[in-house]
């Protein structure tokens, strides 16, 4: 084959994401049943990266009654797309845009004591969820500072400035549900809502379940339940089968047959143990492949998994394509739901000593996104 042919297949095919909305629908309808109180569906990191809009609509339309995201500014293109349930954003700097945020009826989140004096000098009336670091030594208030956050958060709705509206906290190994540090964070979060109506405070919204939780433990669930990655067909805690939502295939742009004990890729990592064909995809870990998978991880290809040889590239990887190859422009799978044979998600993180939350949310932007 001309190089010229292949140059041709090569701008005709890029690495397509392909999301299932109907997996989505189905992931939230089984988490609004199991969820004690209203469903939070998070869409944070663009949606855990299978896209904020879309997993955001599906979620409200199969049983979720809210939003939530980390930053204001991934608030703001839910609220231009007209998407008018409560929403909360719960992680940004003292000077956020508190004012913008009370003019879209944003719910923000207050860790301190300096977050506090920002949102109540803001102009509007801003609706506040108290935010107590439940045990992670992370984001929240320091239980030390909490009395004081409380007593002055009511200090400031007396004076018009704000409404407390929530009490949240985050769990750090409901992964997990036997640890023991699942246990002192409930007892933290009881005490933390005992501290705030002792302040004089009503919180109608008290949350400190996020996905792994919601499926495990009822005693965290109390008003709301936040869950994000659940959305998308992770657990993290491995106890419910969940249906995985992104799909991302590549084409083959190049077929070469080589002899055995041909080298492959950097560093040479890899010698072909015979005779075979080498494929290329056009996809690496600038578009999210984990490089730490190299060595380990598989692709589909003609129903059956072909392992990645050599290390993986910035934008490729070298596939061992056995005896028969294939040809230029079959498509591969890299990964999806499994119903198929193809690699999941989570077997990609297995494969990268990581979690399935770091590889769907890192694919990137030169990967071409589609609705399945």
């Amino acid at each position: 084959m001309t190089l010229a042919l292949v140059t041709e297949v090569v701008a005709a095919s890029r690495p397509r994401l392909s999301v299932d909305l109907d997996a989505v629908a189905r992931n939230t309808r089984l988490l609004a049943g199991r969820a004690s109180g209203e469903l939070m569906a998070v869409v944070k990191a663009d949606g855990f990266g299978h896209g904020a809009l879309d997993v955001a609509r599906t979620a409200l339309a199969h049983g979720a009654t809210r939003l939530g995201v980390t930053s204001l500014d991934e608030a703001w293109p839910l609220r231009e797309a007209g998407l008018g349930v409560p929403l909360l954003s719960w992680l940004n700097p003292a000077d956020a845009d508190w004012g913008r945020a009370a003019a879209h009826d944003v719910d923000v989140a207050v860790p301190s004591l300096t977050h506090l004096a920002a949102v109540a000098a803001a102009p509007g009336r801003a609706r506040v969820h108290l935010h107590v670091d439940a045990g992670m030594a992370r984001d929240g208030a320091d239980p030390a500072s909490w009395t004081l956050l409380c007593r002055s958060a009511r200090r400031a709705e007396q004076r018009g400035q704000l409404t407390v509206v929530g009490v949240m906290g985050h769990l750090g190994c409901a992964d997990d549900p036997t640890d023991d540090c699942n246990a002192l964070a409930r007892t933290r979060f009881a005490w933390a809502l005992e501290v705030a109506r002792a302040a004089g405070l009503r919180p109608r919204d008290r949350h400190l379940a996020a996905t792994a939780a919601t499926l495990t433990d009822p005693r965290t669930h109390h008003t709301l339940s936040r869950v994000g990655a659940g959305l998308v067909g992770i657990d993290p805690s491995r106890t419910t089968a969940l249906h995985p939502a992104m799909t991302l295939t590549a084409p083959v742009v190049q077929v070469r047959r080589v002899r055995a004990g041909t080298p492959v890729g950097y560093g040479h990592s890899h010698r072909t143990h015979e005779a075979t064909h080498l494929g290329l995809l056009p996809v690496g870990y600038a578009d999210g492949l984990p490089r730490a998978a190299s060595g380990r991880a598989e692709v589909l290809v003609r129903g059956v998994r072909r392992p990645v040889v050599g290390r993986i590239s910035m934008d490729q990887v070298v596939v061992d394509l056995g005896e028969r190859g294939v040809d230029l422009g079959e498509s591969a799978t890299v990964f999806g739901p499994g119903t198929h044979g193809e690699p999941t998600v989570a077997e990609w993180a297995a494969w990268a000593d990581t979690i399935e939350h770091e590889v769907v949310t890192g694919i990137g932007a030169r990967v071409e996104r589609s609705l399945a």
